[in-house]
């Protein structure tokens, strides 16, 4: 570093303001106002970074990401060479800067005695640099003469496809949806992540060679027998998509859904595109969510946003502490209570909250929750204590207590892969599967995971099939200490 004194001189920890919630709970563009140019904030966040001998942030990030390089080429404000350095490890730094939960801060350094640096806001800061200086495609100088077929478009398929492509393979990404993107495009509200943002990147990848073939569902429109005999490798990245269900008395009834399928029409509608005329809406409601995650906050800010009359989310857990606990010491991702910005612009958050039964009136349709206290048995189990129950009022109940593993049962029964519950099962180091030809990566193997995970296992796995192909590869893999631990 060429400041080793920065973070004494820049003891507090500074971002951008988000917009106002009375504002952005008028519309569904980005909370935060992100890059901000003519401030002197971001470079002097980004001297922050120590010169720390051993960068701990690198083993919080899957990515491996070059923190400190870029940290410093922002300080001496080289962006060119910055976004250079981000683009060794990172395909998507518009993405992880927006929507990751940043484990990188949890393991900074400086983090030990002061705040964070800010590392997060200082990569998509990088990220936006680059598209405002305009994105040049990186068009392989020759082609392989193989084919790849990527299935499902979310960062790890994405992520896979782009560094393929740049290798010189003819690859196609299928994706089922109307439009590219997956999760990415319609599980993540456009509050967190506009779409825009996806866009402009797809149209970099389409000017590099990358063929996108949407509304294609494998298994149904084409077999995975044929894709396999029309492609020289097939790589799944369908994610984890199966929800984890709450089999309780009256969770047949109306007006009780998964948070995706309250989400996906939410996002659909936000784009303009057609929504099913049933698809549950939060207006007017007094709305409950089960689940206390990144899902829960996003359905939290979408039926805000939607004008529900009341949103109260229930988490069956005890409340998470405000600062690191002594058995999540540095450099861990501590689990903290975080007030995210769906949170910030209302509703309720209950813990310790164990969900009875779901209660209907006469029709059919969901009027409450009978809800109990949780109570903690030995063996970690949690049950809800007799004799404290309650009765909440809820005229849309949303499930988002996270997700299982990825949808196989036409990929079963075609191919006869084996499948656990978690998802597919990799054969050794390369990210095959128990079929030759078929490759793994992202959620539908690891299971639910980061974006950043995804991103790096698409890395990982394109270098596997690239070597596979052509019997080696130069293409970068993940560089940080956590490599190993993508082929467990």
């Amino acid at each position: 570093m060429a400041d080793p004194r920065g973070f004494l001189k820049v003891r507090d920890r500074e971002l951008p303001p988000n917009r106002p919630v009375e504002v952005r709970l008028r519309d569904w563009k980005d909370t935060h106002a992100h890059r901000q140019d003519g401030q002197p904030f971001l470079t002097e966040q980004a001297s922050r970074c120590m010169d720390c001998g051993i960068p701990f942030c690198h083993q919080g990030c899957p990515l491996g990401n070059l923190i400190p390089e870029w940290n410093d080429l922002v300080r001496l404000g080289q962006w060119d060479d910055a976004i250079d350095r981000m683009h060794v490890t990172n395909n998507f730094p518009e993405l992880t800067g927006r929507i990751c939960p940043a484990p990188c801060e949890s393991a900074c350094v400086l983090g030990i005695s002061q705040p964070p640096v800010t590392i997060k806001n200082i990569e998509v800061s990088i990220a936006d640099a680059e598209f405002e200086r305009g994105l040049v495609p990186q068009v392989p100088s020759r082609l392989t003469g193989t084919t790849i077929a990527v299935v499902g478009s979310g960062p790890a398929g994405l992520a896979a496809a782009q560094q393929l492509t740049r290798a010189g393979h003819t690859v196609v990404v299928y994706e089922r949806d109307a439009r590219i993107g997956g999760l990415l495009r319609y599980g993540i509200p456009d509050f967190k992540l506009e779409k825009h943002i996806i866009d402009r990147r797809l149209e970099q990848m389409e000017a590099e060679g990358t063929r996108f073939r949407p509304g294609v569902a494998i298994g149904t429109d084409i077999t995975w027998d044929a894709l396999r005999r029309r492609f020289d490798a097939v790589i799944v990245a369908t994610g984890a998509t199966v929800p984890r269900d709450l089999k309780l008395p009256g969770r047949e009834l109306r007006g009780v859904h998964y948070a995706m399928d309250f989400l996906v029409p939410a996002n659909q509608a936000v784009a303009g595109e057609p929504v099913a005329q049933d698809a549950p809406n939060a207006a007017g409601k007094n709305v409950i969510v089960i689940g206390g995650g990144d899902t829960g906050s996003d359905c939290v800010g979408t039926a805000l946003r939607q004008g529900a009359a009341s949103v109260t989310t229930l988490a069956i857990g005890k409340k998470p502490p405000v600062t690191r606990p002594d058995n999540q010491p540095w450099p861990t991702d501590p689990i903290l209570f975080e007030v995210s910005t769906s949170h910030e612009e209302g509703g309720e958050r209950t813990y310790l909250a164990s969900t009875v039964e779901f209660l209907a009136d006469d029709s059919g349709a969901v009027t409450g929750l009978k809800v109990a206290q949780t109570e903690y048995l030995p063996g970690g189990r949690r049950e809800p204590r007799p004799g404290t129950e309650r009765f909440i009022p809820a005229d849309l109940v949303l499930i988002a207590m996270g997700f299982t593993g990825p949808e196989t049962a036409e990929l079963t029964e075609q191919t006869g892969v084996e499948i656990t519950a978690r998802g597919l099962p990799r054969r050794g180091d390369d990210f095959g599967t128990s079929l030759p030809g078929i490759y793994v990566a992202g959620d539908a193997g690891r299971g639910q995971s980061l974006v950043v995970w995804a991103i790096a296992e698409g890395r990982a796995v394109a270098a596997a099939v690239d070597a596979r192909l052509r019997g080696a590869t130069e293409l970068p893999a993940p560089v940080g200490p956590r490599t190993v631990a993508l082929r467990g």
